[in-house]
């Protein structure tokens, strides 16, 4: 139970981790924006509170350094500068390394090192009294006691800053303890954040016979005087399990003493019907509750710590003023649910099954001729369908998810190329399936390197050629119907088209005398082992990244283009299917076999005349006044066998150009459940999947981006 709560610890700290790195290089250009600055201070003292919790104390003592070099900065004394900012990136990607592995010697050097660069980076705006401890020591939490009224200063507490008064009442679940949490040091924190008064309820502890020594019986009231925001309060229960209670609510303590039976009131524990028909009876107040059963004296235990400790604020005159109450959280509805991406990718798999039944299903009424069943077919058809569109959505993320890892990267070439680089992002919000944004990191990541080094020019030439010096990569991305379109350009220098025919000659790729358009000469950039540069460095020259790109872009289903402009810049642009799931799909039949052509790529299907050149694998047909080039299935399979004297041309488009399909026969639309094929099947070009048929038969799906590369290269070879 333990490593699934810890798992969760993970994830949550992983996220902070990237919304840190995020909020740091924003800062880089805003240094003076208070949130952002007090954005990286939560997420520091969030990751430092929650690793302590679940004992990662290694993580807690490090992050709490950071805590407090970004206290200095929060509160003025430490400015933010490009040291500050890059050596909080190095802390934050330690971090990381310390998550979920064994601390060893060499990952405590590391740390050390990071502590003592930040000594000396904060030194200078430090007042003489206030030396940085390079090995700090976490405050070990003193143990919580069942006294009333228990009391715990914090001396470090800015006097100048308007405090507020809380009062939080937390009731761990049973099992609690199970999960790992310790509760006690959840209330020593809170303790901590300023003037508290701990009451610790005992009422539900149990006789010892059916005691438990795995569960949790206490439960606390908080009173606490802050200058923490209810979100910091907050963040003490952010790995708190849901069976938890925790209820926070603001203190009106504007200097009035208040009353017993006002405290009580407030804490709905007692109606002012109740107050005046006890105080009739001219009875002490507290002790005639209790005796009339309207409340516990805990709960007036509790009542009179609060009280105590609104009338000490009072007489110190420590307590703010005009505060407005703060929102009920219980009357804030949880928006999202963290669910793991694997029981997602078994809905989608269970709702592909689904699909697959009900084909089949189909498939039996047309033989059957039941009206009745073919009514019941098609309502369960629109229930799957609605509950697969809704599964699909699940699936989707926004493709910022994976922008935002791209700001370090050019951040971190920039000052490894001596260059000044900026990433522009547009399209962030486009959603994507997860699946396809997983594999899409590795190419983007390629293509980003490849602008910075090769493309973006140094600032001394930039400013030769009376550009500015900071360079532009833009990273964006769109809809484009069943696709996204992904750009990756920048203001560079462009493609040398000289130095790429050259090198392709030297490799041997062309012929001096062959003629290639611009679109083939760029495509040569994507040949295995292929660079331009001139001398191999850390980032490039060694001839591995555009090959790789393209077959990954390949793998997806996608294609790639380059648009290029001497002297302004070059663009790279991949066209992405949304989904690899599920695909609306055209089948055809070859044969005796049944293939599925993925209909976003179908221009239109026309009728085939068989000419003389018939026979052969490649050639070409005549369609609305165009020439294209098109390919023989039949023979490309090496199905024996005369072929119909009627066959079929399905016309596709692999965005750059247009190339013609043969079939036998075309049979329709197809809602096709993409299946993996098997390692027997992997080196056989131009098929990208399987599905099942409705009959329990398998059809092949054809990859209509490969076709088009054989197509090409035979068409090349012909010339």
């Amino acid at each position: 139970m333990f490593d699934q709560v810890a798992n969760v610890f993970f994830d949550e700290a992983n996220e902070l981790l990237d919304n840190l790195e995020g909020y740091l290089l924003t800062l880089e250009s805003e240094p003076d924006n208070q949130e952002v600055i007090s954005a990286v201070f939560r997420a520091m003292h969030t990751i430092k509170g929650s690793s302590g919790m679940f004992g990662f104390d290694e993580i807690s003592k490090f992050t709490h350094k950071m805590e407090n070099t970004f206290d200095m900065v929060r509160n003025g004394i430490v400015p933010v500068t490009p040291q500050l900012i890059n050596l909080t990136l190095q802390a934050r990607d330690h971090i990381r390394s310390l998550l979920g592995t064994e601390i060893t010697p060499e990952l405590q050097n590391a740390s050390q090192f990071i502590i003592e660069e930040l000594n000396r980076c904060v030194e200078p705006y430090q007042n003489k009294n206030e030396q940085f401890s390079v090995n700090p020591t976490a405050p070990s939490p003193q143990e919580l006691t069942a006294q009333i009224g228990l009391k715990t200063e914090n001396a470090s507490q800015s006097e100048e800053e308007p405090q507020q008064t809380w009062r939080i009442s937390f009731i761990p679940s049973a099992n609690i303890m199970q999960n790992g949490t310790r509760p006690e040091l959840l209330v020593k924190e809170l303790a901590e954040m300023g003037t508290a008064t701990v009451v610790t309820f005992l009422d539900k502890i149990p006789t010892l016979s059916e005691l438990s020594p795995d569960n949790c019986y206490l439960y606390w009231d908080i009173i606490l005087t802050t200058t923490k925001s209810e979100n910091d309060i907050r963040d003490v229960f952010i790995f708190v399990d849901d069976d938890s209670t925790i209820k926070i609510e603001k203190i009106d303590d504007t200097g009035i003493h208040k009353k017993l039976g006002e405290i009580l009131i407030s804490r709905n524990l007692l109606t002012e019907e109740d107050l005046t028909r006890v105080i009739d009876e001219q009875k002490k107040v507290g002790d005639l509750l209790v005796s009339k059963n309207v409340v516990s004296q805990q709960q007036i235990d509790a009542a009179l710590a609060e009280q105590q400790h609104l009338n000490k604020l009072n007489k110190d005159k420590e307590i703010a003023q005009n505060l407005t109450p703060a929102t009920n959280q219980s009357q804030i509805g949880n928006q999202t649910i963290r669910v793991n991406s694997q029981k997602l990718d078994q809905l989608v798999d269970l709702v592909g099954e689904l699909v697959t039944f009900n084909a089949r299903l189909s498939s039996i009424s047309s033989e059957i001729k039941n009206s009745n069943l073919s009514t019941l077919i098609e309502l369960g058809e629109n229930l799957i369908f609605s509950l697969r569109d809704t599964s699909m959505d699940m699936r989707m993320l926004p493709i910022g998810t994976i922008f935002s890892r791209f700001r370090r990267l050019v951040h971190d070439l920039s000052n490894q190329l001596g260059k000044n680089i900026e990433l522009v992002t547009e399209g962030a919000e486009t959603e994507l399936d997860k699946t396809v944004i997983e594999k899409l990191n590795d190419p983007l990541v390629h293509l980003i390197r490849n602008s910075c080094d090769h493309g973006i020019e140094n600032p001394e030439k930039r400013a030769l050629l009376g550009k500015n010096a900071t360079g532009t990569v833009k990273l964006s991305a769109k809809h484009a119907g069943a696709f996204v379109l992904i750009t990756i350009s920048d203001d560079g220098g462009g493609l040398n088209r000289e130095a790429i025919l050259n090198k392709a000659i030297d490799k041997g790729l062309i012929k001096t005398t062959d003629q290639l358009t611009e679109q083939q000469i760029h495509e040569l950039i994507f040949q295995p082992g292929f660079s331009t540069a001139k001398e191999v460095s850390a980032v490039s020259g060694r001839g591995v990244g555009m090959d790789v790109v393209k077959r990954d872009i390949d793998s997806l289903g996608g294609s790639i283009s380059v648009e290029t402009t001497p002297g302004k810049g070059s663009s790279f642009i991949l066209k992405i299917p949304l989904t690899l799931a599920i695909i609306e799909g055209m089948m055809v039949q070859i044969g005796e076999n049944k293939y599925v052509i993925p209909v976003s790529g179908v221009e239109e299907c026309i009728e085939f005349e068989p000419k003389d050149n018939s026979d052969f694998l490649c050639s070409h047909i005549v369609a609305r006044d165009e020439y294209l080039p098109c390919i023989n299935m039949r023979k490309y399979f090496e199905i024996d066998g005369q072929p119909p004297e009627e066959q079929q041309v399905v016309i596709v488009n692999d965005q750059n150009s247009k190339i013609g399909i043969i079939v036998d026969h075309i049979i329709g639309n197809h809602q096709t459940v993409i299946k993996p094929l098997g390692k027997l099947f992997k080196r056989i070009e131009g098929l990208s999947g399987s599905t099942i048929l409705g009959d329990g038969s398998v059809a092949l799906i054809l990859d209509i981006f490969k076709l088009s590369d054989i197509i090409r290269k035979m068409d090349l070879n012909t010339k």
